[in-house]
């Protein structure tokens, strides 16, 4: 669990309740269903109107990683990348066979696969480069639906606002009615700019920066795979380990 993720949360709806409170409004004021469905269920429509069905799914599901991050694999992938290279120069390429078959990582598959086949480095190198490149943009494409949703979803408080307005005006003649017209048309827009910085734009920040770690893995993970298939000196793989487990 991603505890800085839960208080950012909380900090950020105890901030916006209790400036509320302290102007004398009431918490009930802020509870509007129909300007809830006017933001949330317009802002969704125009991103799936944006997005391709499979990438808006993507991008939904990613949401539990600003909760429950992807662990880090860093120290993992160290000690694996020791025991790769020290079985390469020891057993030869073929002996990375067992490693392949138990790893679950679809890249590092791939990276291994390479190497066993005999594949020229360079070639590697190239194929692995092109593998992250679309990892990446598949990835971020995903992420991007969260940054759609922060950009409409003001504009679209906006048209509750106006909706609400609309209401109002169609019952001037009944002073009853009038309030539920302007509660809608305020808090609208309330709704609108709030999900959008506290949460959207929030979201969509710490998503780009799992992605760029797992990518930055993969990176360095071409490396040691060009590295182990050129037999380079175990030396320049101590190299890629250190820069490995420096986090930025």
């Amino acid at each position: 669990m991603d505890w800085a993720s839960v208080v950012g949360i909380c900090l950020a709806l105890a901030g916006l309740f209790i400036g509320h409170g302290l102007d004398g409004g009431k918490l009930s004021s802020l509870v509007q269903p129909a300007a809830f469905a006017i933001v949330v269920i317009g802002t969704f429509g125009a991103v799936l109107l944006q997005t391709e069905a499979p990438t808006f799914v993507r991008g939904v599901r990613m949401l539990r990683w600003v909760f429950r991050p992807p662990p880090s694999q860093r120290a993992v992938l160290a000690r694996d990348i020791a025991k790769w290279s020290m079985m390469a120069r020891r057993d030869g390429l073929l002996s990375l066979e067992p490693y392949m078959a138990g790893t679950p990582d679809k890249f590092i598959q791939k990276g291994l696969r390479l190497m066993i086949d005999g594949i020229h480095p360079d070639k590697l190198r190239g194929l692995l480069e092109t593998e992250v490149t679309a990892y990446e943009f598949g990835q971020r494409q995903a992420v991007r639906i969260w940054e759609a949703a922060a950009g409409y979803a003001p504009t679209i408080g906006i048209l509750g606002a106006v909706l609400g307005l609309i209401h109002v005006m169609e019952n001037l003649t009944d002073p009853s009615r009038l309030g539920a017209g302007i509660a809608v048309a305020f808090v609208s827009t309330v709704y609108g700019v709030g999900l959008a910085n506290l949460f959207f734009y929030p979201v969509a920040n710490k998503l780009k920066s799992i992605v760029a770690e797992t990518v930055t893995q993969y990176e360095i993970l071409t490396d040691v795979f060009y590295d182990i298939a050129c037999g380079d000196h175990s030396r320049v793989l101590d190299e890629r380990v250190a820069s490995l487990l420096t986090r930025a």
